[in-house]
């Protein structure tokens, strides 16, 4: 896989998400921790699936997830189709 530039990442308009130290970033309101813990085992799931896997930082009122990818120590394609699931995921739940 071939890390992605700024430039590249930005192009692929992925609404919630931000780059930032070299990953991808967002914080997802749960609301309280059963539902944020419910979306963490849905996205474990879909990570599985994907064989390739997010951070994760759960909290009682919102999840924040990080993805990277560490052989290439930034982000590439499999991160943004990962993030692409999650926001399915998160949108399917009826969150931001």
């Amino acid at each position: 896989m071939t890390k992605l530039t700024g430039k590249q990442i930005a192009a692929e308009r992925l609404t919630g998400w931000v780059l930032l130290a070299g990953g991808l970033r967002t914080r997802i309101h749960s609301g309280d921790f059963a539902t944020g813990l419910a979306l963490a085992n849905a996205i474990g799931r879909a990570a599985e699936e994907m064989n390739h896997h997010p951070d994760l930082d759960l909290r009682y009122a919102h999840l924040d997830v990080r993805l990277s990818s560490h052989d290439v120590n930034g982000v590439t394609e499999r991160d943004v189709r990962l993030a692409r699931t999650i926001s399915g995921l998160v949108a399917d739940a009826g969150l931001a």
